[in-house]
């Protein structure tokens, strides 16, 4: 008789915590995130696969690696500067057994993601799954408080990576590829005090939608993940301690989610599993209601 493994114990709140630097350090978060499920139980649903992962040194980006890694896929893992973080994530996916290439740099920049696009396929010899995941955010009490700059940042970052990324994976997407975007439950709730980061998830939904249309004839299939609050580096070196403490609290589920609980729909999106599904929101958020 085989023991099966029991649902782990989720946090339901956090020591109150701040990083002074964005983005956050995974390492340094009490308790850390859990990138990877006990109860996980990999397929070989992405055999012989190769899939680029923005922001995959930590949070989610790290959970939908390994996970990616465990269902048989080798992973290029785009990050801004997180080296500990990218090294500690390589060291995940060799232990699946399965190829990892480091890739640093800003998605904001159009040339570097031509670069990682180009190093991607010259390593790894293929691109399958593209994941748009790297995100920044910056909260702020009043519209008039968001800078010009900081507005350029958010969307430089969150949509123009987007973009950027996208274009340059297109000319190595066959019939069968997938690009999977993360979006937010603020795209659809929106956030008293994350006007532009909400902004910029909006645009990303519009964005899957109408590029599942465009590409959809060539056998490219573009869906995306609609989190809710997730415990990952962003939340303490965005949010002040106290909010940090009481982060996820006001869900139906009354806790945050960690990254393993939401791998699983990028996994899903990624593989003939979701063969019938293209231009969709799976929104994996701790039972809050959303439309569209």
């Amino acid at each position: 008789m085989c023991n099966t493994p029991e649902q782990p114990q989720r946090p339901t709140s956090f020591p109150p915590q701040h990083q002074n630097r964005m983005p956050g350090i995974e390492q340094a978060m009490t308790p850390l995130p859990e990138a990877e499920s006990p109860i996980y139980k990999p397929a070989g649903k992405l055999s012989g696969k190769v899939a680029i992962v923005t922001g995959g040194d930590s949070g989610i980006g790290r959970a939908v690696s390994i996970a990616f890694a465990k269902e048989g896929a080798d992973v290029a893992v785009v990050y801004l500067n997180e080296d500990a973080d990218a090294e500690e994530t390589k060291k995940q996916i060799e232990a699946e057994g399965r190829r990892c290439l480091l890739l640093r740099g800003d998605v904001g920049m159009p040339e570097f993601c031509k670069h990682a696009v180009a190093q991607t396929v010259s390593v790894l010899g293929r691109l399958d799954t593209v994941v748009n995941n790297a995100a920044e955010q910056h909260p702020q009490d009043k519209l008039e408080q968001i800078t010009p700059q900081q507005l350029e940042r958010t969307f430089r970052t969150n949509v123009f990576g987007m973009f950027f990324l996208t274009q340059a994976a297109m000319p190595h997407l066959t019939a069968g590829a997938t690009v999977i975007n993360t979006t937010s439950v603020t795209a659809y709730q929106g956030s008293p005090t994350l006007l532009d980061y909400s902004a910029t998830k909006g645009a990303q939904v519009a964005f899957t939608r109408s590029f599942s249309a465009n590409v959809i004839g060539q056998g490219i299939r573009v869906n995306a993940v609609a989190p809710g609050p997730i415990w990952t580096p962003l939340i303490p070196s965005t949010f002040d301690a106290q909010k940090v403490a009481s982060f996820g609290s006001d869900t139906p589920m009354k806790r945050a989610g960690q990254p393993d609980e939401v791998a699983p729909a990028y996994v899903f999106l990624a593989s003939e599993d979701s063969s019938y599904m293209a231009g969709q929101v799976l929104h994996v958020n701790g039972g809050e209601i959303v439309n569209g």
